[in-house]
């Protein structure tokens, strides 16, 4: 059987390379498509912007009377970050154990000497260890409402992608808020927000390089060090 042309062997460990190096940019790619904004249709025969004289009006987004928060399904809304987290966690263990045996049996039948069998066994152990970890997030994005539910809360979903010259960051942020939450400026704290889901993750070569290789991670998992 012959081998293969040692130019196909190579160009089939480029190919593998370059799609290794593409994986983590199709998989955010992918993931965006999970953010986009939902709009709401406006219904046949509505007209906006009509005046009728009054200062409020109704629906619209009025200089001076109106209510300018979100409250509809494709209203805009301000995140305003501040995530600081801060955790430690300590363990300590200590266990200990003796035990000791003796016996004694006779030499011969009728002989008063015996012969004395001593044992003992005796374990130890010690263990420590110390978890810390702290994460901070501030600033600003906006987000659109998806969905409004029958108590009045409101849901929001959006991102923001940052691209940099040698790769792309995401700010995902997933969650309902309470419409009493939103400030009279249309911004709601990062920590009013309920089952909040934020995420902040790269994809390129700089994350890339700041991830194991999949061979190493591999090995790393097999290891039984």
């Amino acid at each position: 059987m012959k081998s293969a042309p040692k130019h196909l062997i190579s160009s089939a460990l480029i190919v593998a390379t370059l799609s290794l190096a593409a994986c983590s940019t199709y998989v955010e790619e992918v993931a965006s498509s999970e953010y986009l904004p939902v709009m709401q249709d406006a219904a046949p025969g509505t007209k906006t912007g009509m005046a009728s004289g009054s200062i409020f009006a109704q629906g619209q987004s009025g200089l001076f009377a109106a209510d300018r928060r979100a409250s509809v399904i494709g209203d805009i809304l301000t995140v305003q970050f501040q995530e600081r987290f801060q955790a430690t966690k300590t363990q300590n263990a200590a266990t200990s154990k003796a035990s000791s045996y003796a016996l004694g049996l006779p030499t011969s039948i009728g002989s008063g000497d015996s012969t004395d069998f001593d044992a003992s066994t005796g374990t130890t152990f010690a263990g420590t260890g110390t978890a810390g970890q702290s994460n901070s997030l501030t600033g600003q994005m906006s987000v659109t409402v998806v969905r409004v539910f029958d108590t009045g809360n409101l849901e929001i979903l959006g991102q923001k992608k940052l691209t940099l010259n040698n790769g792309d960051e995401y700010i995902r942020v997933r969650g309902i808020v309470r419409p009493d939450d939103i400030s009279s400026s249309n911004v709601i704290l990062s920590d009013r927000i309920a089952n909040a889901e934020i995420k902040y993750v790269g994809a390129g070569d700089i994350a890339d390089t700041a991830k194991q290789g999949w061979l190493a991670r591999v090995f790393t998992a097999v290891s039984p060090l």
